[in-house]
């Protein structure tokens, strides 16, 4: 077991939510088990090559998706990562829409976020000794990597919304329509569960992150039939239907 990695020339880090738990791919591909001061990652991290460049996968629930969003131990996910050397991290999160052009198997590159979560451990700040840090958060997504992304979907062929407000609510169960038209008043228009604290911890790690969200459902009151029931076999369908799309954005990213 590898307790104390050694920073590695990672060119990009990808953590994968619900329904992306290996990357397609990945060549010389090497399992890495850490352990790191926060405890262990959700899953072993996965190093290995893509369009020449060195990245690493993380499953976020892990490799079987044992883990809830409330008990996922973000801390650890995001320090593992930035020990072996990730200094730009794409989280891939499951999400709801809620805007109208944000229906299922759209792919979306949020700029905002507001956070609805509680009781997370939120912060490497929060451990004795950690240096107390008032993090710029103006802006939750790394600019330069939201730009990059989008162009890399431009030229991937991929069609991707740019922007839009991601919610993070607690989990695991589903909203109620009362919450998304709360969220909706608010400026939200997706909704999932793991987007926080993942962006803030990656950003008191001084490290670029972004987020593509995979549209697998409308959310509780939303869409062309705001009384509809959600499936979750739909949910699933889906989210396999449009995963597929996030390695070809991934592989222009690096190929550029």
């Amino acid at each position: 077991m590898n307790t104390s990695p050694s920073p590695s020339n990672i060119s990009l880090a990808i953590i994968g939510g619900t329904g992306v738990y290996a990357f397609p791919g990945l060549e010389r591909a090497r399992r890495q088990e850490i352990t790191t001061h926060w405890g262990a990652p959700s899953s072993p991290i996965v190093t290995g090559e893509v369009a020449g460049k060195h990245v690493a996968f993380l499953a976020r629930h892990g490799e079987s998706h044992a883990f809830a969003p409330h008990h996922i131990n973000y801390r650890a996910n995001i320090d593992a990562l930035h020990g072996l050397g990730a200094r730009r991290v794409i989280g891939v999160n499951a999400v709801g829409g809620i805007r109208d052009d944000m229906g299922p198997r759209v792919l979306a590159i949020p700029d905002q976020l507001i956070d609805y979560t509680s009781g997370r451990a939120s912060s490497f700040c929060d451990a004795d000794g950690e240096a107390v840090l008032h993090i710029e958060f103006g802006e939750p997504y790394t600019a330069s990597l939201r730009r990059d992304l989008l162009d890399a979907a431009q030229r991937g062929g991929v069609a991707v919304v740019d922007g839009g407000c991601y919610g993070a609510t607690q989990g695991p169960r589903l909203e109620t329509r009362a919450e998304i038209a709360r969220m909706r008043r608010d400026g939200c228009d997706l909704v999932g569960m793991t987007g926080m604290p993942e962006a803030a911890l990656a950003r008191e790690r001084g490290m670029d992150y972004a987020c593509i969200a995979v549209v697998a459902n409308w959310a509780a009151g939303c869409g062309p039939d705001p009384e509809a029931p959600i499936s979750l076999e739909e949910i699933h369908a889906h989210l396999a239907a449009a995963t597929r799309r996030v390695p070809e954005i991934v592989n222009a990213l690096l190929a550029g």
